[in-house]
């Protein structure tokens, strides 16, 4: 674990360095959990969102996009039930003055036992070799068992807790397993309350005529309000889908890990409308797209992991969350929710206005069910970024870290080096930069020797670089050198657009999604 921390420490340090995540306001000592994309992070993180946009709005006909506003009639968020329910449990140290969710570090202890079980399978694993049965293993050794037992209860108990919304039981879980402060170790706690998470602001020119709004905590509703514009408009017929990629803001209790927990974030929803009743067919359907999905991009289908939810929100009849190995531990990065007819059903009833479907087969209208998928872009970028994160020692004893990110969503696609800053090779550089730069994004450095340049298209996660040398002018060839393998091969130029469009095309990865 505490390599782990360390690992989780070197690459919030190496992403500041290379450009892709900066504290927000640094130079006025920055704002809690509030972070800007540098040049590299913003192309990969834009690079997630057309992954996922193309995935949702390519490969499925039935489904389209729109982009609603941030700000939205106050009655929408009372409608949807935030104004009331939409809170966390909030439990402060009182030696250390420091504010935390209760059901987050009831959580943090499960894991706990979880860890221990996994080590001891590890243990064994090493002991045994090929010959070890892990599920026999799990299934009879004493201590596994025990551990297993003990989360089992604890689990067991805090679900109901939860469930039964039951804040005293809570605060006692916490008591009783001798949880304590991270940061004074102590079990000194206060009573756990409830606190609602949604910014709020106002519009309006006076303070008489000002409206309190609030900055959209979700972006789901904006698609619940224009279901019926979407519809008729796009003459949509169930079952369909409407995709949406956008900001949502939530005033967190502890906002930490990094662009794990943030109070500004990006979400990528797509709510799909089904007929009454058949809600749960397509809950496990998109269940099993959603996880193609995520595997396709080769991060290692071992990282992934689907957990039903303990406690249902108030509008769904089913959820699970998609869990992908960080640092720190597996952590939801989408959920898929069967929201049943609540959204709908609720804003007809607070606006007064009809929203329901007329089904031409079934010769009768209805309020449509709806199957969510929400996941997380900046939850996203952080798991390809830990997943591809690599320390590696080469065969000279040189050290080399590597982000070895799919090349489809890599910011830089090829660098295109002169091996010297001279003999024409420079001006030959840029001729081919010229060419290609309408298809990759590409990157020209002539700075310091091709080693030193390597390493650093290697820091960014770049999976070509081109090398231009005094051959290059009189044979058309250049050399392509492979950041995972560090493999080099020559090339002629005139094939070198074909050669990388292969290897760095989303196209191939929708493809597999397609065909699985």
């Amino acid at each position: 674990m505490a390599q782990e921390e360390d690992i989780f420490k070197k690459l919030i340090s190496h992403s500041k360095e290379y450009g892709f995540v900066f504290p927000s306001s640094e130079i006025y000592d920055g704002l809690g959990a509030v972070y800007d994309y540098g040049q590299n992070g913003v192309e990969l993180k834009n690079n997630i969102k057309k992954y996922w946009w193309d995935s949702m709005t390519l490969l499925n006909e039935n489904v389209v996009g729109i982009d609603s506003a941030i700000f939205m009639h106050p009655t929408v968020w009372k409608a949807s039930g935030h104004v009331d329910a939409f809170n966390d449990p909030l439990i402060d140290n009182k030696d250390s003055k420091k504010r935390y969710r209760a059901d987050v570090l009831i959580e943090e202890q499960i894991t706990k036992y979880d860890d221990k079980i996994n080590k001891e399978v590890e243990k064994a694993a090493k002991r045994f070799g090929e010959a070890f049965d892990e599920q026999k293993f799990r299934e009879t050794h004493p201590r596994v068992l025990e551990y297993q037992a003990k989360r089992e209860k604890l689990h067991h108990r805090f679900a109901k807790a939860l469930n039964d919304n039951d804040l005293n039981e809570l605060r006692q879980i916490i008591l009783d397993y001798e949880i304590v402060c991270p940061i004074s170790g102590t079990c000194n706690w206060t009573e756990v309350r409830q606190f609602n998470l949604m910014f709020a602001t106002e519009i309006g020119s006076t303070a008489d005529g000002a409206m309190k709004v609030y900055l959209r905590p979700e972006t789901a509703q904006g698609i619940f309000v224009n279901f019926l514009n979407v519809q008729k408009s796009g003459r949509m017929k169930i079952p369909f889908g409407i995709a949406q990629i956008g900001k949502a803001f939530r005033n967190e209790i502890v906002a930490r890990q990094f662009v794990f927990r943030m109070r500004e974030f990006e979400q990528m929803e797509m709510q799909f409308f089904v007929r009454p009743g058949e809600e749960l067919k397509w809950f496990e359907q998109w269940k099993q797209i959603r996880m193609r999905w995520h595997k396709a991009l080769g991060l290692g289908d071992r990282k992934y992991r689907f957990h039903d939810h303990d406690k249902l929100a108030h509008y769904a009849n089913a959820a699970t969350d998609i869990e992908f190995e960080m640092p720190f531990g597996f952590k939801e990065v989408e959920g898929i929710h069967s929201r049943t007819d609540f959204d709908l059903r609720s804003h007809e009833k607070y606006s007064g206005k009809k929203i329901q479907y007329f089904d031409p087969e079934l010769n009768q209208s209805y309020i449509p069910y709806v199957i969510e998928t929400s996941i997380g872009v900046d939850r996203m970028f952080l798991s390809v970024l830990s997943a591809a994160y690599t320390e590696e020692t080469l065969d000279d004893g040189e050290t080399r870290v590597v982000l070895k990110l799919p090349p489809a969503l890599a910011p830089v696609k090829l660098a295109v080096l002169p091996l010297v800053k001279k003999d024409g090779l420079p001006e030959k550089a840029r001729e081919i930069i010229e060419n290609l730069k309408f298809d990759f994004q590409c990157q020209y450095d002539e700075k310091d020797s091709i080693g030193k340049r390597y390493r650093r298209q290697d820091a960014i996660g770049t999976p070509y670089c081109i090398t231009i040398d005094h051959d290059t002018l009189n044979d058309q060839c250049v050399t392509i050198r492979y950041r995972d393998t560090m493999e080099q091969e020559r090339a002629p130029i005139d094939r070198l657009e074909e050669i990388i469009r292969d290897k760095v095309s989303l196209k191939n990865i929708l493809k597999k999604i397609a065909e699985s």
